[in-house]
């Protein structure tokens, strides 16, 4: 009896194992379109060996369900009217298991766009490309300087910025200017934000104002198409011009996206209309294409027709939109608006390696009707000044500048809070080869000529006063009236000569807005660079690459 018992224990011991490795398994689960619509009708095959294989279909909720299934290794495919096939390949069923498999259809539009963007971490202040900045509207307004995160959490936000400059003697810089900012921002069905943003500034009791209208919306691939229009509107400046205003109309487009996680493309337009004594229009395409060799090392080719923004850094527009600074960029010939055309083209690498970050770059650039900066009491008498009341300088027409060279970048992290930065630079520049001419000849003498510069710069953040600070020195080894890589979008960029900004928090006490922050932004505070000209009443001005200028005040944001 105990023999017979024992040998029914050794057949059950062996028995068991094979029943339940023959226990079917099953694999489920929904399918759905990318903006999570279901699909109801997709066929789901289950390709296993030969003998078994099974189809299904989805039901109207998307959902499927393949039971009976041996253990194994299957491939799940699944197809649908308008989509691209779908496949996963490996799916293992275990004993009695079942497995829930959601399944993503997507069109061939959106396997384009689809696939996470490699960032950059948000610690990390090394920006890689030139992205947009290259081409940015006519007007820069104060932004929150929150950070990104805490924006999304509110659906309204705003900021508003009162600024003001001081006189400079001698002409040695920018005139007395007060300027009001303000923004507003607003998410639109949950994905979208709608924006209302303007800047009025004054100059010897003479307004200029731009307004900016712009709408952007996220798809679910992580696409942003981006829609603005822009505003500009400049005062009389000077009687010799009949009173006549300038007038200008900007509406600009991009978006980007994403081919894998290896490729990253970004491009966009703008149309520029300008009334001024006549009508000039411009079209300027950008773009750019980055490819990700590995997570730390982006190769890229970038395309800009407009001179990057560096007020962009600061987390607000620092200076009013006057001519000097402000796409586009407009001087004057023969009582003729002049338009300034450039074309820039760029091929970089970028490496980030530990706290240390390194950009190589080649680029050529071709600007046409290059606007130079000039400072000084001048009129439009002659019909080749372009004054601007409100800031105290005045565009004057240069020649075509045709420049090649390199840059190289680097950066290192010192500290959490702190970071630093070393950038030279080797290209063309237009120089006036003759001092001290006068200013209604001077165009015959500028020439292009080669110059180097290095800039170092440091910025951070004292974290218990709350105190965000950038501070520079760009140096050229000879005169210029251009600055040499003048695209420069990198983070080694920074205006010429020596440059402050301080952006410090002050507790508002809970009765003013949630954040106040005081702004002290000094720029070429040294007044060096300056080149001499005589203008037509026997006085000195000055061309510059960048006019000395102390502006102050406060920005609250809501």
């Amino acid at each position: 009896m105990l023999r017979k018992l024992g040998t029914w224990a050794v057949v059950l011991g062996l028995a068991l194992p094979l029943w339940a490795g023959e226990s079917p398994g099953t694999i489920s689960g929904y399918v759905r379109s990318v903006s999570g619509v279901p699909q109801m009708g997709a066929v789901v095959e289950i390709l296993g060996t030969a003998a078994h294989q099974f189809t299904v279909f989805t039901d109207g909720a998307g959902y499927y369900s393949a039971t009976g299934l041996l253990p194994g290794l299957y491939t799940v495919k699944v197809s649908a009217a308008s989509f691209l096939p779908a496949l996963r390949e490996r799916v293992g069923v275990r004993p009695g298991v079942s497995i829930s498999l959601n399944i993503t259809l997507n069109t061939l539009l959106s396997a384009i766009e689809l696939g996470p963007i490699r960032a950059i971490p948000d610690d990390d202040n090394w920006k890689w490309t030139l992205r947009s900045v290259a081409n940015r509207p006519i007007l820069r307004v104060v932004n929150d300087p929150s950070p990104p995160a805490e924006k999304q959490d509110h659906e309204l936000s705003g900021s508003l910025s009162f600024l003001a400059g001081s006189d400079a003697p001698a002409g040695f810089g920018t005139g007395s200017e007060m300027s009001t900012g303000f923004s507003l921002e607003r998410s639109i069905f949950s994905d979208g934000r709608v924006g209302l943003s303007g800047n009025v500034g004054y100059g010897l009791g003479l307004p200029a104002a731009a307004v900016r209208a712009s709408y952007s919306h996220r798809l679910p691939s992580g696409s942003e198409p981006a829609l603005a229009l822009t505003v500009r509107r400049s005062a009389p400046s000077d009687p010799n011009l009949h009173n006549a205003a300038l007038q200008a109309l900007a509406l600009s487009a991009g978006d980007d996206f994403a081919i894998g996680d290896v490729l990253e493309l970004k491009f966009g337009s703008e149309l520029q209309t300008i009334q001024f004594l006549g009508r000039v229009t411009a079209f300027r395409p950008y773009g750019a294409a980055d490819l990700h060799l590995s997570p730390n090392t982006v190769l890229e080719y970038g395309y800009a027709t407009s001179r990057p923004d560096g007020r962009v850094e600061r987390g607000f527009d620092s200076s009013s939109a006057d001519l000097s600074e402000a796409n586009p960029r407009v001087s004057m010939e023969g009582y003729a608006p002049k338009l300034e055309r450039a074309h820039h083209q760029e091929l970089s690498v970028s490496r980030r390696l530990g706290k240390n970050s390194v950009q190589v770059a080649a680029f050529y650039d071709r600007v046409g009707d290059t606007a130079l900066a000039g400072t000084g009491e001048v009129t439009a008498a002659g019909g080749f000044v372009l004054p601007d009341v409100y800031s105290g300088t005045f565009s004057y027409a240069g020649k075509t500048l045709n420049s090649d060279g390199v840059r190289v970048v680097l950066q290192r992290k010192l500290a959490a809070d702190l970071t630093a930065t070393l950038d030279y630079a080797y290209g063309s520049v237009l120089d006036l080869s003759r001092p001290d001419v006068s200013l209604q000849q001077a165009q015959q003498w500028i020439s292009t000529v080669r110059r180097q510069a290095i800039a170092a710069k440091f910025s951070g953040t004292v974290q218990r006063t709350h105190t965000r600070w950038i501070a520079s020195y760009r140096w050229v080894n000879g005169a210029a009236l251009t600055p040499v890589d003048m695209f420069n979008a990198s983070p080694g960029q920074s205006d010429p000569f020596l440059n402050l900004f301080i952006r410090q928090h002050v507790p508002t006490l809970g009765f003013l807005p949630s954040h106040m922050d005081a702004i002290i932004d000094l720029r070429n505070l040294l007044a060096q660079g300056y080149v001499p000209v005589v203008a037509q009443d026997g006085q000195t001005v000055y061309l510059v690459q960048a006019a000395r200028s102390v502006r102050g005040g406060v920005a609250f944001t809501f």
